[in-house]
């Protein structure tokens, strides 16, 4: 049966819907109540569970067992790498040639399982990522999902919302100073400048906080906070509009971007850089998080999704290695 089960960042609260039948539900308004789980291409269908539909249950003490993780010793794959290099110098000769600003390429890398446990792994996500949405999905008719994600990408009560600008990557190393490339500064910027101008016609009162270092697994982010008040004529359906996809999962200009990642990139997408979780509860509240670290689970086999944002500055090989970087938080699980 269709169930999710969720914990927020820097939460020890994990809440379920376990759907009591198995049909397929879908939003297109965001008006309803419910969980819901939305693909990368605003113009598919977004699934719900319904609230009304749904057993909710929410359990504040999760066993903290002692697990055994492996440490994930970086490897290459020759022909993925290949792949995604290419990859990224089509993506930057689009750039090149004015055509883009800046594009988020991505690649899905599949690992043969042994022996999986769907409770384990969960509990393993739960343990290892506390500052990041962590969630098992399922529906019979759809897959099988998992996430730690650190990307919000809205929280909303009434018409009072809170977003991020999340962009920049490069690897944790204890007792080093942080220190960021203007490659960096400049992809963070260009996603905390479109977030604004998105924004702009639909709020009021918005505040946007200076850039801070966020960790999130073994790697750090830029972040900057952004929050407003929804204008009278304005809707959840209009800002979620506004900001999916927002330039961290797909580039600039937008659209151009998204025809170029669907032309590109040798496989579909579908969940990986949408966004799910709460819509509606509790008088109109939202939470909702763009799915990134993230992996799909079928026929013994882990598919994990992993991207990233290219610029004037990008190099393809370095590109490469940080996607490989970022698929530890799924292997570290696994």
């Amino acid at each position: 049966m269709p169930f999710v089960a969720y914990r927020k960042p820097n939460s020890k609260q994990v809440s379920g819907f376990f759907m009591k039948d198995d049909l397929l539900y879908s939003t297109y308004q965001f008006t309803e109540s419910g969980f819901v789980f939305a693909p990368f291409n605003p113009e598919e269908k977004a699934i719900l569970f319904p609230f009304d539909k749904s057993e909710i249950i929410i359990e504040n003490n999760i066993i903290d067992e002692p697990f055994y993780l492996d440490e994930i010793i970086a490897t290459e794959n020759t022909s993925e790498n290949e792949a995604h290099i290419h990859l990224v110098e089509k993506a930057l000769a689009e750039i090149n040639k004015n055509k883009l600003v800046k594009v988020v390429v991505s690649r899905k890398e599949a690992i043969q399982l042994l022996n999986f446990d769907v409770l384990l792994t969960f509990k393993k996500l739960l343990k290892t990522y506390k500052n990041a949405f962590v969630y098992v999905w399922f529906h019979p008719k759809v897959g099988l999902w998992f996430g730690a994600t650190p990307e919000t990408l809205l929280n909303i009560s009434d018409d009072t919302f809170k977003t991020m600008s999340l962009a920049g990557t490069q690897v944790f190393k204890k007792a080093e100073t942080v220190v960021w490339k203007q490659k960096e500064l400049e992809e963070q910027q260009l996603v905390t400048d479109f977030i604004e101008h998105q924004l702009k016609p639909i709020s009021t009162s918005l505040k946007i906080d200076k850039t801070e270092t966020v960790k999130a697994g073994n790697l750090l982010h830029l972040k900057s906070r952004v929050e407003g008040v929804l204008n009278k004529g304005a809707n959840l359906k209009e800002l979620i509009r506004a900001l999916h996809p927002t330039p961290a999962v797909c580039g600039l200009p937008r659209e151009k971007s998204k025809d170029f990642i669907n032309q590109n990139e040798n496989y579909k997408r579908t969940f990986y850089t949408g966004f799910l979780g709460e819509l509606n509860l509790e008088s109109k509240k939202s939470s909702l998080f763009v799915n990134l670290r993230c992996m799909s689970v079928k026929d013994k086999t882990a598919a994990i999704y992993v991207g990233g944002g290219i610029t004037k500055d990008s190099n393809a090989k370095k590109e490469y290695e940080e996607t490989v970087s970022k698929t530890k938080t799924m292997k570290k699980v696994l």
